[in-house]
């Protein structure tokens, strides 16, 4: 689960990260309000959940309340668009109004989980203010790492190491250890997937502040942290995504035009590759779950086909906890009730698939009952072009 920038800073303070002083605003009679209360200059910036705001106009600074709150009257209401929204944007509905701080230097802290350890990896890099991925591709030399002990913690030791590693003047080493550690301490305590501070700055009088931040949480921990449910914002997610959460249906939304209804992750990402493999493009990941039942196949039918997009549907499953038959009558109930009118490939093998494949023959729809997940991805890509 993604948050705004404007939440992100609110939990990072409750763990003494240092952050800016800052309201968030829904109109422009708000914002002048806020810049009036924070006093002097300001800068307002829009809340959506993708990077890049800055160079895409949602970011500007004001020195007078009536200028932040001209600005919010633009800026509300506006399609942001940025190398991470795609061309269509995101319609912003929130700011931040925050206090303009004299920076000196500006840095990057980020916490990932490296599955390949089994821990959590503190990232530090004095190229701060840019895409992280930017600097890993140009300069990876300039990207500090420290494994988190989640037992522990990172250690005072780690943070001063990460702190002198980017060039921090001695004064200020100890305030940025201390930030890195509380960030640390939020990361583990909220079982975050990521927390990312960029930029990191120093000012010119030798302090540290989280100028923007970036969490995203685990949703597979989220019943152990209710009041993050609140913080959630379905404006910024994709509806069909939503939606599909709503009958416990694994749905991300994609670019190409073959929609995948496949149960169980490992056996989509597959599916994905192979339909690439074959050369086509997917239109999505969806993943009905090793249980579903042949109510749940017909909504991850009806949000598929709701994407404009979908030229032709892969339909592959392994029937061990779902059986091939009850797929096979979820699928013929979604093709006779939402009047299906694109190509559809069937590839099933498990519990029951002689019964599966029969109930598709005699359905009177024309499916494509394909023999291996090769020649499932072959037929899907011709008929989707």
């Amino acid at each position: 689960m993604k948050i705004h920038e404007y939440q992100a800073k609110g939990i990072l303070a409750q763990y003494n990260v240092p952050v800016p002083r800052g309201e968030v605003v829904f109109s422009a009679d708000e914002a002048e309000t806020a810049a009036k209360s924070i006093g002097g200059s300001v800068v307002v910036k829009a809340q959506i959940h993708a990077g890049g705001r800055g160079k895409g106009g949602g970011v500007k600074i004001a020195k007078t309340p009536a200028e932040a709150a001209e600005i919010a009257r633009k800026m509300l209401g506006m399609r942001l668009v940025t190398h991470q929204t795609g061309p269509e944007g995101r319609i912003v509905q929130r700011l931040l109004v925050e206090e303009t701080l004299p920076i000196e230097r500006e840095l990057y802290l980020g916490i990932v989980l490296d599955r390949a350890q089994g821990k959590p990896v503190f990232m530090a890099s004095a190229a701060g203010g840019v895409e992280i991925e930017e600097v890993a591709a140009k300069t990876p030399e300039l990207i500090l790492k420290e494994t988190i002990n989640p037992g522990t913690g990172l250690a005072p030791y780690q943070a001063r190491k990460l702190a002198f590693g980017m060039g921090i003047p001695a004064p200020s080493v100890n305030g940025a250890a201390a930030a890195m550690m509380s960030l640390a301490k939020a990361y583990v305590a909220r079982d975050a997937s990521l927390a990312e501070i960029n930029p990191f700055i120093l000012t010119k009088d030798g302090k540290v502040y989280a100028l923007d931040a970036k969490i995203n949480f685990d949703d597979s921990a989220l019943y152990r942290h209710k009041d993050l449910l609140d913080l959630r914002d379905l404006n910024e997610e994709d509806p069909l995504e939503v939606e599909a959460s709503r009958y416990g249906i694994n749905y991300i939304k994609l670019d190409g035009t073959v929609g995948c209804m496949v149960n169980g992750a490992g056996l989509a990402m597959a599916t994905m590759d192979i339909i690439k493999y074959a050369g086509g493009s997917p239109a999505n990941f969806l993943d009905v779950g090793g249980g579903a039942n042949a109510e749940q196949v017909k909504n991850a039918f009806r949000i598929l086909l709701s994407d404009r997009h979908v030229k032709a549907v892969l339909i592959n499953i392994f029937g061990g906890i779902l059986r091939c038959d009850t797929l096979a009558t979820g699928v013929v109930a979604a093709a006779r009730d939402l009047n299906i009118q694109v190509p559809i490939v069937v590839r099933m093998e498990g519990t029951n698939v002689e019964l599966g494949r029969q109930i598709l023959r005699e359905s009177g729809f024309n499916f494509t009952v394909a023999d291996g997940m090769r020649d499932a991805a072959e037929k899907v890509v011709r008929l989707a072009a």
